[in-house]
């Protein structure tokens, strides 16, 4: 099975999580964070509070100093670019190691080090768990001490522990933001949650690990948003995305949708047409961080679109007039999925059948979030985008597999699993194919 948490740009997949796990905090967003916050919104000690629970918008500010902690994965790199495009200055923190397989194109200030204070930016280990460089530098959050910033957007926090150290350690900026996730959730309501929703708890709050089925990581982004708020009370602002989709996704788990519909062929469309579908694009994300920056607004909020849940025959429909081949789709209903073992995303990426405990999945309010600022793109754009990107970032992930097998065969390391040119979510075509023919017969 493959389940995919929501929100943050490390979205997980695993082949081994739990329909209950997965969706975790989402009942409701590319791993690698104090008790939960308070299940009632309300506006922050500090902020000026108006109808959507945020801190009062002016206009917008002068050139903002922002320091990105992350910057260089799926959200991050989309950040930099509508911060640079606006005439903002940019700093990023992270270890370094991403831009050598996925290289930054932004010129801006790069410092390294570690979200774990206690670690080197160079964290690698051995067989043994232990690290190969104990002695590296530069270590921790060391690079920012003594620097300030007049916005932090902190897209790379998992564990409380971090974040309140990070947090703690600048928080003499005008805004804190924090990019958590709708899994952060601990149910999901049946129609338009909001803010207000109830939060994911742990039993030990002092735990440091996802837990084998992932199941902490509604939980750990719960404490993460409460270290956060603690460090900089009324300079907060949370976000919770949804499913974070467009150019520059390494998950394909909306990817997968427009390419296998490019494809051509039929193609098992599961659900019903009328089932909702939220996401966000990347970019509409990034670009409204940027606001909230420039804004210094406050609060928490739901980072998903459109405007309200969008129809996902209409998405589908959507792929296969980009696509422009000769795909069909076959509706099979979510119940035979079920019955035979490809029920909800446990088989097919972002979609879930909306009945039950998952009837409020795609389901969330917005208000708070389009109240202060955010819009949404047409679908059509992202999917247009994501044909445009995928042919290079196809190559690029062969050669990326092709350069680190040969550096795990240099250091006698077992290579990379997986096909790299293989979508990463999704059923195979044979798996597809052969579920077809399966409920063809059945319907006979």
């Amino acid at each position: 099975m493959a389940r995919w948490y929501v929100g943050d740009k490390m979205s997980i997949n695993r082949r081994d999580l739990s329909r209950r796990d997965v969706l975790r905090g989402a009942l409701a967003g590319a791993v690698v964070g104090a008790v939960p916050l308070s299940a009632c919104m309300h506006a922050q000690p500090g902020a000026s509070a108006n109808p959507s629970g945020s801190a009062s918008a002016g206009p917008p500010a002068k050139q903002k100093k922002i320091l990105i902690l992350g910057g260089t994965g799926f959200l991050g790199p989309k950040t930099v670019a509508a911060a640079l495009a606006r005439g903002h200055e940019v700093t990023i923190f992270n270890r370094g190691k991403r831009e050598k397989i996925l290289p930054l194109e932004a010129k801006v200030e790069h410092l390294y080090g570690n979200r774990d204070p206690d670690l080197p930016a160079d964290d690698e280990r051995g067989a043994d768990g232990k690290l190969l460089h104990p002695d590296a530098g530069p270590k921790g959050l060391a690079q920012l001490a003594g620097r300030q910033w007049d916005v932090v957007i902190d897209n790379s926090g998992y564990y409380p522990r971090m974040v309140a150290a990070s947090a703690q350690l600048l928080a003499k900026a005008e805004l804190y933001i924090y990019i958590s996730s709708i899994s952060a959730y601990e149910i999901t309501p049946p129609d338009q949650g909001d803010e207000t929703t109830a939060l994911a708890t742990l039993a030990d709050p002092t735990v440091e690990t996802m837990g084998k089925d992932f199941e902490n990581y509604g939980g750990l982004k719960a404490l993460c948003e409460r270290a956060a708020e603690a460090a900089l009370p009324g300079r907060t602002a949370i976000v919770r995305p949804g499913y974070i989709i467009g150019p520059g996704d390494p998950t394909d788990r909306f990817t997968y949708w427009p390419v296998r519909i490019a494809a051509g062929g039929e193609v098992l469309a599961p659900g019903a047409p009328d089932d909702p579908l939220q996401w966000i694009d990347v970019r509409d994300l990034a670009d409204w961080l940027v606001t909230l920056a420039e804004h210094g607004t406050a609060g928490r909020f739901n980072a998903v679109a459109p405007a309200h849940p969008g129809r996902w025959g209409d998405v589908l429909g959507t792929c296969v007039a980009a696509a422009g081949s000769d795909a069909k789709l076959v509706w099979v209903p979510a119940t035979w999925l079920e019955q035979n073992g490809m029920g909800g995303e446990d088989a097919f990426p972002i979609w879930v059948a909306p009945t039950g405990k998952f009837a409020g999945f795609h389901r969330w309010s917005n208000e708070r979030a389009k109240a202060a600022g955010l819009t949404f793109r047409p679908i059509a754009d992202t999917v247009k985008a994501l044909l445009a990107w995928y042919p290079g970032e196809l190559e690029r992930r062969v050669r990326v597999t092709r350069e680190l097998v040969e550096a795990a065969k240099a250091k006698g390391q077992p290579p990379p699993a997986g096909d790299p040119g293989a979508l990463r979510a999704g059923p195979t075509r044979a798996q597809e194919q052969e579920m077809l023919a399966k409920w063809k017969a059945s319907s006979k």
